[in-house]
């Protein structure tokens, strides 16, 4: 019976992470399109996907290394860029925590935006933590496929994509589709609103800070609400 339900869980996590290969896939083209343009031989491509697997930094080091960026600030930046793991982490460690770490190290490697999202919607948090946690494995685990495949597709196809196709547009729409599905009461839709008009406004900061503004004013938004909420009594 709990294989079963393990396979189940597996499953339905893969299932549902589908609809958000939308935005994975044109994304993986152009990180591959994007190596291969800056003379990376594809291998080496490839290795710096399942070596990074965080696509928004692997962009940002593209550019800069075209730009002739020092190290530091290539490694800085990708530190910077990918900072909201941290918080996925601190959110997901009650289920992943108690395993043994040759599990914890690749569930934390898989780890993703996608994933994060769909295993934190109100109805998963209700499930026991073996379902949740083989549907994060399921989810976790097709959008690593997804997401790989699509890079070394990108290396020998990106290339040819028109640009007036402008593939880019799908990318923002993925988060826009996991966003609005985790939005689930009033204080949720203020901390997205309070961190959205902060990247807005933020969005011409240098080293993409414009990012980390909206997360630390999300969060301390978020905190402010809750604690607004627990003193008041606020529903």
């Amino acid at each position: 019976m709990g294989f079963s339900i393990a396979r189940q869980q597996f499953w339905q996590g893969a299932k549902d992470l589908l609809p958000l290969a939308s935005g994975v896939v044109p994304f993986g083209l152009i990180t591959g399109a994007n190596g291969v343009a800056l003379g990376m031989p594809i291998e080496q491509v490839i290795a710096m996907t399942i070596l990074f697997y965080a696509g928004s930094a692997q962009l940002i080091t593209y550019q800069l290394i075209q730009d002739n960026a020092a190290f530091f600030m290539i490694f800085l930046t990708s530190i910077v860029i990918n900072l909201r793991f941290a918080i996925y982490s601190m959110a997901l460690s009650p289920l992943i925590s108690p395993l043994a770490k040759r599990y914890r190290f690749p569930l934390a490697y898989l780890l993703s935006d996608q994933a994060y999202a769909l295993s934190s919607m109100p109805e998963k948090m209700q499930q026991n933590p073996t379902q949740r946690l083989w549907y994060y494995v399921g989810a976790a685990f097709n959008q690593w496929f997804i997401w790989v495949v699509s890079v070394i597709a990108g290396t020998i196809i990106g290339v040819r994509i028109p640009e007036y196709l402008s593939l880019e547009f799908t990318i923002p729409l993925a988060f826009l589709a996991m966003l609005v599905s985790t939005i689930s009461n009033r204080q949720l839709f203020i901390v997205a609103l309070i961190s959205g008009s902060c990247a807005a406004v933020a969005q011409f900061l240098p080293y993409n800070l414009g990012f980390i503004v909206a997360v630390t004013s999300g969060v301390l938004a978020g905190l402010m609400l809750s604690h607004f909420i627990t003193v008041r009594g606020v529903n």
